[in-house]
């Protein structure tokens, strides 16, 4: 697989964004070619960028079920929505 972009002049921005995302997560990139990285560091920048992109939400809700009559517990759910 290669790494062509369908937009040629999107090259800059698409390095502007992975300079800032490398910043938000504390890795120092230099420009030209990283192979210093450990997988780790390669990873977050990725993640990092993925976040921003598609960023997830949680949602959290609670009700009441009753297993016994009589007995009532919380239960919450957890949601990851992606928008």
């Amino acid at each position: 697989m290669t790494s062509k972009n369908i937009v040629p002049e999107a090259r800059e921005g698409l390095n502007r964004f992975k300079m800032e995302a490398a910043n938000e997560v504390g890795v120092t990139l230099k420009q030209g070619y990283n192979g210093d990285l450990t997988s780790r560091q390669a990873g977050s920048i990725g993640g990092q960028m993925v976040n921003n992109i598609c960023p997830v939400r949680h949602m959290n809700f609670t009700r009441k079920n009753r297993t016994v009559k009589g007995y009532e517990r919380q239960i919450t759910y957890g949601f990851r929505v992606v928008v």
